[in-house]
């Protein structure tokens, strides 16, 4: 057959050279016009086999992958799965961003990498829960949670470089955006007012263990910028466990909306375009999408459909950095407990008992009572005094 393809394509340059028209020979064999032109401009080339089909493929791919990248990919999906954590392509990323390198390609890259190395299971039949119980915050009903996470560092089209504060209101699913160019104390506890002046105070403010939150590994009884700032308002911090993003589902999930919708189709020359765009896609998010699990509804209108009542801080100015140790209120840090029964709250480790071995649990601060006790479930596990002054 390649052989006729050949002969046809000898033909028709011979029969152009003779001084046919291309149409007439386009006509007689089935082809375009631009078919002719084609092997015509081929044939000029010199290449003697010029008649013959050329490899198709690109001569660059800007997503393959060098194999020391994918030897990488694929050890730390190893080491992932061996500690019992998540180890799909996102989190693989996610873990390659915390050891520091750029240029990382696509989750979708990722994700073929690990099928072409059979390192993808896929699930037969409906899903069925491994049994491990854990204890997410009850997030029904207006104000009770909500989820927040830094998002960066990003750049715009001009030398910009910033982060966005995203948070997420878990009963309505509204969110704030809140742009900061960095995330020290100072900017962390005005990003966060902003983003209260605007979603209300929740209940709950679950975040993830970056230390601008909780403080410093060196302290860690200090009580972090964020802790402060929840305990003297009446809210509650909870930290989700070390290296499970997904326990924080709901914001990184917008996060990716974020990116999709906002970070590569919206032009940010300055700061200034950077809050104007961030405002005008939380509005346009709060107004306009509908979510399944609100009925169809949009967030304003599940809000309005609540008829709850929003609390929202009295002050308009954000309090200045730093605050002072707060006196009363509660924090959470909810861990994951291996063989060795070591909680780590924020660098240091105390020893549970036995039935922890394998189990979520969740560590409670009470600051006004000097006091730490571990619940697993409903039952108390563990419990010392825990001076913070």
């Amino acid at each position: 057959m390649e052989q006729g393809l050949e002969l046809e394509r000898r033909r028709a340059v011979e029969r152009f050279r003779a001084g046919e028209r291309p149409s007439a020979i386009a006509a007689s064999l089935g082809y375009s016009t631009w078919w002719v032109w084609k092997w015509v401009k081929r044939a000029a080339s010199g290449d003697v086999d010029w008649y013959k089909e050329r490899s198709r493929q690109p001569h660059s791919s800007p997503s393959r992958v060098d194999s020391a990248l994918e030897g990488q990919i694929l050890q730390v999906r190893d080491r992932l799965q061996e500690q019992g954590c998540f180890h799909g392509a996102q989190a693989i990323l996610w873990e390659l961003e915390e050891l520091g390198l750029r240029d990382l390609p696509s989750v979708r890259t990722v994700g073929r990498i690990l099928a072409r190395h059979g390192k993808v299971r896929r699930r037969s039949g409906r899903y069925r829960p491994k049994g491990k119980r854990y204890p997410a915050p009850d997030a029904t009903r207006v104000g009770e949670v909500q989820q927040m996470d830094f998002v960066g560092p990003r750049y715009g089209t001009a030398p910009l470089r910033f982060y966005s504060l995203n948070t997420v209101e878990l009963a309505t699913g509204r969110c704030a955006v809140e742009p900061v160019l960095s995330r020290d104390a100072s900017s962390t506890l005005r990003a966060i007012w902003a983003t209260w002046r605007r979603l209300g105070l929740p209940r709950i403010q679950q975040v993830d263990n970056e230390m601008v939150f909780f403080g410093s590994p060196r302290h860690p009884r200090g009580m972090g910028p964020l802790i402060r700032l929840c305990l003297h308002h009446g809210v509650e911090p909870l930290f989700i466990p070390v290296r499970e993003p997904w326990r924080n589902g709901v914001v990184e999930k917008f996060n990716a909306l974020y990116e999709q919708r906002f970070r590569r189709l919206v032009h940010l020359e300055d700061q200034a375009s950077l809050e104007r765009e961030s405002r005008r896609f939380e509005a346009h998010h709060n107004a306009r999408y509908r979510y399944s699990k609100l009925g169809g509804r949009t967030p304003t209108a599940a809000l309005s459909a609540s008829g709850q009542i929003v609390r929202y801080p009295n002050e308009v100015e954000p309090p200045e950095h730093p605050l002072p140790k707060p006196t009363r209120g509660r924090y959470h840090i909810v861990r994951f407990i291996r063989s060795d029964r070591v909680l780590d709250l924020f660098g240091e480790r105390f020893t549970l008992p036995p039935v922890a071995t394998y189990e979520y649990v969740r560590a409670t601060v009470d600051v006004e009572a000097q006091h730490l006790s571990v619940h697993l479930d409903e039952e108390l596990i563990h419990e010392q005094k825990y001076r913070l002054r």
